[in-house]
């Protein structure tokens, strides 16, 4: 479904010198320098998988998705989605694909979302009987039946995000791109934003490329994740490898019945202990083949009160791994 070799992406970013004089030396020449945003990039994604796209702000993950379909040419490098190159624009391809990005809007703002679905019905010539099963089955699946004929503008947040999710599947695209889909919704919203893309994709099979900030999204939705640094492919495999690349360790957290002092300090080094302010709870990181016994060990000396343990948080993996990326050496597949 998409084939990438050596994809890359260079932006020319100018300078300017403050003030009057700066203004008139750019009329004469302009200095810029050339920025990679995405380097010697190779990546195939099979029909009906779902991956997550990884990184930080800045690391390239947006400009692979406008490059993916066909927002922006790339510099070098080949690329295919669906057999056509994206840039291209060809009218096949548009049909075939679907684009989402959480901060910016595909909706008229200033008239309800039915007369937008109505227009997108125009431009992607779907017939009228189907237009109307998609738009009733996706609009009870989002549970958003009472708000189409409203003014976009009047909508929450997350109101308006399933509105976008449904102009964007009206057409039945085979690949969807999410750029930061739940981004700025509440706990519940992306919730349901995740429990819609699950069931749908389950249902049709459908491509989707997912970016998200919220380690919640990718691990409830994606089997293989892809982490982008520094414009580079530095991981891809599956969410479990990447969660063991820190070595087989459980995440334990204790928390004690009273404050812990801190001469308690010298047994807890060997764990990464993060401890709250007032030292009755704390986070360590221990060897799966030592829990047991340092488990029975903290239990009879300290005054434990509740003792939890899980596998380490794909989110607390992602931010290690962004301090030390030495960590990554040999991680990529």
């Amino acid at each position: 479904m998409i084939q990438c070799r050596r994809l890359s992406k260079d932006f020319k970013h100018y300078q300017k010198v403050g003030g009057f004089v700066g203004s008139l030396r750019q009329l004469i020449k302009r200095d810029y320098e050339v920025r990679s945003a995405v380097a010697d990039f190779n990546l195939e994604i099979g029909r009906g998988e779902m991956v997550g796209l990884l990184g930080p702000n800045g690391a390239g993950k947006t400009t692979l998705m406008k490059m993916f379909s066909g927002i922006i040419v790339p510099s070098r490098g080949e690329l295919t989605v669906l057999g056509h190159v994206p840039f291209e624009r060809e009218q096949p391809f548009r049909k075939k694909i679907a684009l989402v990005m959480g901060q910016k809007s595909q909706l008229w703002w200033d008239i309800p979302a039915m007369d937008s679905f109505l227009l997108l019905q125009k431009y992607y010539e779907i017939e009228d009987r189907q237009f109307k099963e998609r738009l009733a089955e996706l609009s009870s699946l989002l549970g958003v039946e009472r708000q189409m004929q409203v003014h976009v503008r009047k909508l929450s947040l997350g109101e308006r995000m399933k509105m976008e999710l449904m102009a964007c599947l009206l057409h039945r695209p085979e690949v969807l791109f999410l750029d930061e889909p739940t981004i700025g919704l509440d706990v519940v919203a992306q919730r349901s934003i995740r429990d819609f893309i699950a069931q749908y994709q389950a249902q049709y099979q459908t491509t989707v490329i997912l970016t998200s900030h919220y380690m919640a999204d990718v691990e409830a939705l994606c089997k293989r994740i892809v982490l982008v640094l520094g414009g580079q492919k530095r991981f891809d495999g599956p969410i479990g490898a990447f969660s063991n690349i820190l070595g087989l360790e459980k995440f334990v957290t204790v928390t004690f019945g009273e404050s812990i002092g801190t001469e308690a300090d010298d047994y807890f080094k060997a764990f990464d202990p993060h401890w709250n302010d007032v030292r009755t709870r704390v986070d360590l990181r221990i060897a799966e083949s030592d829990v047991r016994q340092r488990g029975v060990e903290i239990l009879e000396r300290f005054p434990v009160v509740e003792f939890s343990m899980e596998k380490l948080p794909i989110e607390r993996v992602m931010n290690e791994l962004l301090v030390n990326p030495h960590l990554l050496k040999g991680a990529v597949s």
